[in-house]
């Protein structure tokens, strides 16, 4: 078996280097002379929609998990400026999306079992209740006799 460059996320999820387009662009922010001269942010792109190593259920979670970093096609744009090297940034984009695709592929919440309240909670409740409902009643206008 070949072994694909890429990043594995869980033991189904894995996204190949191939699927990454990484284009470098000026970052924003302070950094004097240098920030309007070195492209040092990276713009990660990701095609989600026509991933082969996402199955359909972790693909789909990922692009309504993504938001507005989605486009309407499915792809999946990361920007990254946080650091003032090319290779930080790179870095922190692709964790960026690998966390973005673990939180995808985690699997869904067991349903809530409905449970009953127990008749001893229902009647505190309801002591509680009446308890307000008095205090509320001796708010009322006092009657001279």
């Amino acid at each position: 078996m070949t072994e694909r460059s890429g990043i594995s996320i869980a033991p189904d999820v894995f996204i190949g280097e191939d699927e990454l387009v990484e284009n470098f662009i000026r970052s924003s922010g302070p950094g004097g002379q240098n920030v309007n001269k070195v492209a040092t942010a990276v713009q990660l792109r990701f095609d989600a929609r026509n991933a082969p190593g996402l199955s359909e259920r972790v693909r789909e979670r990922t692009i309504s998990l993504a938001g507005q970093r989605a486009t309407k096609d499915g792809v999946i744009v990361i920007e990254a400026g946080r650091f003032r090297t090319q290779e930080q940034n790179r870095a922190d984009a692709r964790a960026r999306l690998t966390a973005l695709v673990a939180k995808a592929a985690e699997p869904p919440p067991k349903p809530r079992k409905k449970t009953r309240p127990t008749k001893g909670s229902v009647e505190r409740r309801l002591q509680s209740k009446a308890g307000r409902s008095n205090v509320k009643k001796l708010r009322g206008k006092v009657e001279n006799d």
